[in-house]
């Protein structure tokens, strides 16, 4: 009896663009495994458990903004998703739908290939789904960060509170918003890049553009930078290993 196809997707809203639906699409082809990634592009999350009943679906990865929506519709955490607060992984197993964040995996092997000793207190642009995972990992490695925002609140200032101080001890700056992402290549995060310097790393979630205006004006005072591509990719296998283990 010829096994049935296994379905593994992305949930997300707007989602075209996606990385996901490529990468596994490639992947599955070319190591021959008989499965199919489709974008599960919705408006609303409330439709999910419908839309489900109808697929033969195995795992999902979960993106903008959907990542803490999700939550109240799955049947369990794993530990690491309940402490960051934020789901990019679901496992489909037993009849159950379990929640995982391999955002943490991504960024912390990708954010290691970068790091410097003096790189020791970070800034974190955005306060979604996406942000919380990398709150977690710098916590994980003793980085000591400060939430930046549109708007004040607890533990988080704004764009407009920064001062130079800030700019001089928080040498990591991560974009954790879409701003720049394509096709609104010219947006970027409101910080003052005049601020930055050699010393600085500048590391952006956004894969496409590769180079966003928020990388090229740190790159172009001296900054280290580096895009989402490889985070993406490395959340990507933690994914497929959780679904295959």
């Amino acid at each position: 009896m010829k096994e049935k196809n296994k379905v593994f997707g992305l949930l997300g809203r707007n989602i075209d663009y996606s990385f996901s639906r490529g990468y596994f699409t490639e992947k599955f082809e070319r190591e021959g495994i008989n499965a199919t990634y489709k974008n599960f592009d919705l408006q609303e999350i409330s439709v999910l458990p419908e839309l489900l009943k109808n697929e033969q679906v195995f795992g999902l990865n979960v993106t903008i903004p959907y990542k803490e929506e999700i939550i109240p519709f799955l049947d369990d955490l794993d530990k690491t998703a309940r402490q960051i607060g934020a789901v990019n992984t679901i496992l489909f197993q037993n009849g159950k739908q379990i929640g995982y964040n391999t955002d943490c995996i991504g960024f912390e092997r990708a954010l290691k290939t970068k790091l410097k000793p003096h790189h020791k207190k970070a800034l974190v642009l955005g306060t979604g789904g996406a942000s919380k995972a990398v709150c977690y990992v710098f916590e994980q490695l003793g980085i000591e960060y400060k939430k930046i925002s549109r708007t004040a609140g607890a533990n988080k200032k704004t764009y407009g509170q920064l001062d130079a101080h800030d700019y001089q001890t928080h040498l990591i700056i991560v974009n954790c918003t879409p701003l720049g992402t394509f096709p609104n290549i010219e947006e970027k995060p409101p910080i003052d890049y005049s601020k930055l310097n050699e010393s600085h790393l500048l590391f952006d979630l956004i894969y496409n553009p590769s180079k966003t205006r928020f990388l090229t004006l740190g790159g172009e005072r001296g900054a280290d930078t580096s895009n989402g591509l490889f985070m993406l990719e490395q959340q990507a296998e933690a994914a497929w290993e959780l679904w295959n283990q």
